[in-house]
């Protein structure tokens, strides 16, 4: 816990709540007859509506971006280091808000939410839900909020394929995008990735059909099993020879046997079973499928410059060198769509080691890139 509140940071934070009762068509053609929204605000919204920033989180983030819920808090919101006073994401001069998207596990409706038509948890009898829903939920929410326009919408990896959606069904909606270590659709390396954490999930013996909830145990192994494998995927191979390199946990001497004796091994284990205990298995079924799913030049036989053509936004799209999930490759694929249609552009590559987690981190030159570029933003919305 903090024995004090750091001054820059937002400080100690509620997280809000918004129930819609309006139903929602989902891109696959169900309707979710009702749903709740969990979300946080910091910062103030001016007089003239203009300085309010979505972020948007990735798959096992949530809605707590940064501060503290409570002064018994281990850690702050998930970007401390880019929100709050004087930061990147200045919350002195923004009115900065996030919501937990629907399919996840931290408030917002999702598979562990009660079903009102049956009275007990949806289980794999929710909807599936795409990147395009999630940003008609937070285009509501922004309705309710009153906000018309977000002087920008920001989000990294997942967070920024739904900047992407925004830019393309809401283009009069926001002035800036700003699109961090994301791909304008996943390779069949990264789906295959997908798809083996889901296996390792819904073949572990206590996953019930998803339906565990009625059980006194739930797919631990498997859940930790499908953490494992995202975070290699997550982290470079230089970050994890400089983390953990060959080291031994007890010294120099082979065990030669199956107990972790190599330091990589007891981390993976680490994140696996505390990824257990703060997050939903069937969550993270949901939200690795809408990541498959995101395809926006889909409908325009791959051509992902007519799938952006609607968009009207400032872009600034920023890539890490050592991330191999997202490359930069990637990220130049976005950018040469967005010059393709005469949209104003900034690109930023940062060198970086620490692979597809980068983008989580307060390394000099990112942090340098978003605060240049988001002061731009402040200049322009009168913040």
């Amino acid at each position: 816990m903090p024995e004090s509140i750091p001054a820059n940071s937002v400080g100690l934070v509620t997280p809000q709540s918004a129930r819609f009762s309006e139903p929602l068509q989902l891109e696959s053609g169900r309707t979710l007859s009702e749903y709740t929204l969990a979300y946080e605000c910091y910062g103030a919204l001016n007089a003239a509506r203009s300085n309010a920033v979505l972020v948007c989180h990735a798959l096992s983030g949530d809605h707590h971006v940064a501060g503290y819920r409570s002064m018994d808090d281990r850690k702050p919101g998930w970007w401390e280091t880019m929100v709050g006073p004087g930061k990147p994401i200045d919350t002195d001069r923004f009115f900065v808000v996030c919501s937990n998207f629907i399919g996840s596990c931290k408030g917002s409706t999702g598979p562990a939410s009660i079903n009102p038509a049956t009275g007990q948890p949806y289980g794999l009898d929710f909807p599936i839900v795409t990147v395009r829903d999630w940003v008609q939920t937070q285009a509501r929410l922004a309705d309710l909020l009153g906000i018309e326009r977000w002087a920008a919408v920001v989000g990294g990896s997942l967070g920024g394929m739904q900047v992407m959606q925004w830019a393309i069904d809401f283009p009069e909606r926001l002035a800036h995008a700003v699109v961090i270590a994301a791909a304008p659709k996943l390779s069949a390396q990264n789906i295959a990735f997908n798809e083996v954490a889901r296996q390792a999930i819904m073949t572990d013996p206590d996953f019930h059909g998803g339906q565990y909830y009625a059980h006194d145990t739930k797919p631990r192994r498997g859940l930790a099993l499908a953490r494992m494998i995202g975070h290699i995927t997550y982290l470079s191979e230089d970050a994890m020879r400089q983390k953990f390199g060959r080291d031994l946990r007890n010294g120099e001497h082979l065990a030669f046997g199956f107990d972790v004796e190599f330091e990589v091994e007891s981390y993976l284990r680490y994140q696996g079973r505390s990824f257990v205990e703060r997050f939903d298995a069937n969550s993270y079924l949901y939200i690795t499928k809408a990541l498959d799913y995101f395809d926006p030049a889909a409908p325009y036989e791959g051509n992902l410059a007519a799938a952006l053509a609607p968009a009207r936004a400032h872009f600034l799209v920023v890539s890490f060198t050592s991330d191999w999930r997202f490359s930069p490759a990637r990220s130049r694929e976005i950018v040469t769509a967005l010059y393709a249609n005469n949209l104003p552009v900034s690109y930023a590559e940062i060198e970086a080691h620490q692979g597809h987690d980068a983008f989580l981190m307060p390394i000099a030159q990112y942090v340098d890139v978003l605060g240049g570029y988001m002061d731009r933003v402040g200049r322009e919305c009168g913040a």
